[in-house]
């Protein structure tokens, strides 16, 4: 009876998980826009690591990726993680700035990367208009190469709500016992914070700083959004073409299937090689407590 109840998932997970996830791998050996198929065995993916920008923009998309990801991560998880920090103290309103500065992270992308393109303007936008005001002159953000990426980074932190909620919770199952005897011994707000609040909070991070990765790395839709012009996307001059939005142009564009599945399997690859490096490492750097025969710190 237990298999029965179960059934429903079973066949969804492999038929639409499971069944598209070993397809595109299959796939990734053949040259197809999904009407004709011919096997090529490796040369999708020697034309994926292929120097040859004509033939290949993976080096590109991957180092705007990796630059995005690197200067992202730190932002939105020091963003969120200070944000709880200010709202773990006892002031007035917290349930309302709760609200306030998690809202953002639930508004549809669409809608948050149209405001931001206007945010970013170089003529009428607001951050430049704030920066004349103290004599700077603004950079062209979207329209220069130089500046485009960076414009996703400052927008990650948009989305610091949902890491701040993860870390609120984190921070309220800390035993309030430990730091009033830390208190007691004479232990100051650093001593606390440091040797009490980072270990007990680490597995937390933990789980945030794996996630966070995965989503930096499939990075799509406000780029997608702010950067589409006519028929390419990735403006200027490539600059802004993340890896997911290289796959979505060759795949639903060029409709070179074979090639989309072999990029997919690398970024899987990647993000896998990512994952296990950070798990085998959590040792040196995550506090259990409840961990047998001692603590991992």
């Amino acid at each position: 009876m237990g298999y029965v109840l179960i059934s429903p998932w079973v066949v969804g997970f492999l038929m639409f998980t499971l069944g598209p996830v070993l397809a595109s791998f299959g796939l990734s050996f053949f040259e197809s826009d999904m009407f004709s198929y011919e096997f090529v065995g490796l040369k999708n993916y020697g034309t994926l690591f292929s120097f040859d920008e004509t033939r290949s923009l993976f080096w590109k998309s991957l180092y705007n990726t990796t630059y995005y990801v690197f200067l992202s991560l730190p932002l939105v998880i020091g963003t969120g993680f200070l944000i709880a920090l200010l709202l773990n103290q006892n002031v007035t309103g917290r349930s309302l700035y709760r609200v306030m500065y998690y809202l953002p992270s639930v508004i549809p992308t669409i809608a948050s990367s149209i405001v931001w393109l206007y945010i970013f303007q170089p003529e009428s936008g607001l951050i430049n208009w704030f920066l004349s005001l103290v004599g700077i002159e603004g950079p062209q953000w979207l329209s220069d190469p130089k500046t485009a990426k960076l414009v996703f980074v400052i927008m990650s932190a948009w989305g610091a709500g949902g890491n701040m909620l993860v870390f609120l919770s984190g921070l309220q199952s800390i035993p309030t016992e430990l730091y009033e005897a830390a208190t007691i011994d004479g232990a100051g707000r650093w001593r606390r914070f440091r040797h009490i609040t980072l270990p007990m909070i680490s597995p937390t991070l933990f789980f945030v700083l794996v996630t966070q990765i995965i989503w930096s790395f499939q990075i799509f839709t406000n780029v997608y959004v702010m950067t589409e012009r006519g028929t390419s996307v990735g403006w200027p001059a490539n600059s802004t073409l993340m890896y997911v939005l290289y796959l979505y142009q060759v795949a639903f564009r060029q409709y070179r299937m074979g090639y989309a599945s072999a990029l997919a399997w690398v970024l899987f690859i990647i993000i896998l090689l990512l994952t296990v490096l950070i798990f085998k490492s959590s040792s040196a750097w995550v506090y259990y407590e409840t961990e047998v025969g001692g603590a991992r710190s």
